[in-house]
């Protein structure tokens, strides 16, 4: 499982022009899903996106969560993640999970979230989604367990 974590100032999701999803603030979540990740790594990634402290406190340093700050979280399933460019030019995404049971994690991810006091917004899984997203900082961490 691996995601690329964004701080955000504003992100909006839609899917043929009608908008889905969006947050003001807080945490863009780009989230994949590798074939054989089992059901114990989606609480452990919902705890890292929850506790990780990447918001800046009064003296301008990273040391406050998205929930410290009262932030949002969109989560959007990105299988593409998982594509190997390594030889050629045209990815190969063998190593993403199939469909069914990346869907079954990345909602599971979620509801992890949920169940750790963020708030949570998702994209449509498997859907060609447009994303607009304002960075903040930019700050961008990607973490693979």
């Amino acid at each position: 499982m691996k995601a690329v974590i964004q701080r955000v100032r504003h992100t909006a999701l839609s899917v043929e022009g009608k908008l889905i999803s969006e947050i003001p603030f807080g945490l863009a979540v780009y989230l994949g899903i590798k074939s054989g990740d089992d059901s114990a790594l989606p609480a452990a990634m919902a705890k890292k996106i929850a506790a990780l402290r990447i918001f800046e406190d009064a003296n301008g340093k990273m040391n406050l969560s998205v929930r410290d700050v009262g932030g949002e979280v969109l989560l959007i399933s990105q299988f593409t993640l998982y594509g190997d460019c390594s030889h050629g030019n045209r990815p190969s995404f063998t190593l993403a999970e199939r469909p069914e049971r990346a869907n079954e994690l990345y909602e599971q991810t979620a509801e992890e979230l949920k169940a750790l006091g963020v708030t949570v917004k998702t994209g449509v899984f498997g859907a060609d989604m447009k994303i607009e997203q304002f960075n903040d900082g930019p700050v961008t961490i990607i973490y693979e367990i």
